[in-house]
């Protein structure tokens, strides 16, 4: 079964927040989606469970995780006997997902999956993620002088600056009506938080 297979992949030591449980509510997110979209299930279902199963080759290596989990998703779905017009719309789906290649998806079930990961990226779990993303990378929670600037995966910069250059656009790249809704009630929690986080560094209570 492909969810016991993703899990053990996934388990164990993974602190950046692409973790099995990240996984889980990406699962959560795309059915929810898809109650308001004319989508393929199954291919939402394995797209979504298999979207980050590479994801420690760009911790580690440095890779596009979103390119190098399809290649994998297409060697894990063919031991499952997945038919292969299945696996290549999932693998299509997974390809596209990754915020920092700016890519736009072209099917509604690679919509669907870019816009739940998206929305695991924002709000309250997002907040957390972003701070464990920055601890796993040795970032600094803020920088004084540090300056946003153009995204780039690559590059280690401070939580709050991470902040300024992806999290607070995810808002503006969502692909569906419910997904837009989601994304802009994650988005005002972020700007509260960031807000109160800015009097705090002030020395204001």
């Amino acid at each position: 079964m492909i969810e016991i297979e993703v899990k053990r992949l996934m388990k164990g030591g993974e602190s950046s927040g692409h973790d099995w449980e990240h996984v889980r509510r990406v699962y959560l997110n795309c059915l929810t989606l898809a109650e308001t979209e004319r989508a393929n299930l199954d291919v939402l279902r394995f797209a979504a469970l298999l979207h980050d199963v590479d994801i420690s080759r760009e911790m580690n290596e440095g890779l596009d995780h979103a390119a190098s989990s399809a290649r994998r998703a297409r060697g894990i779905m063919r031991k499952h006997g997945v038919p292969a017009d299945i696996g290549q719309a999932v693998c299509r789906a997974i390809a596209s997902h990754r915020f920092g290649a700016g890519l736009k998806p072209e099917t509604i079930e690679g919509e669907i999956l870019q816009d739940a990961d998206r929305l695991d990226a924002i709000g309250a779990i997002g907040i957390a993620r972003a701070f464990a993303y920055g601890g796993a990378r040795g970032a600094a929670i803020y920088d004084p002088a540090e300056r946003p600037g153009k995204y780039d995966p690559m590059k280690v910069t401070s939580t709050v600056t991470h902040f300024h250059e992806k999290l607070l656009k995810i808002k503006d790249s969502m692909n569906t009506r419910r997904g837009k809704q989601l994304a802009r009630e994650r988005h005002r929690f972020m700007e509260l938080f960031l807000k109160k986080l800015q009097k705090e560094i002030e020395g204001i209570s």
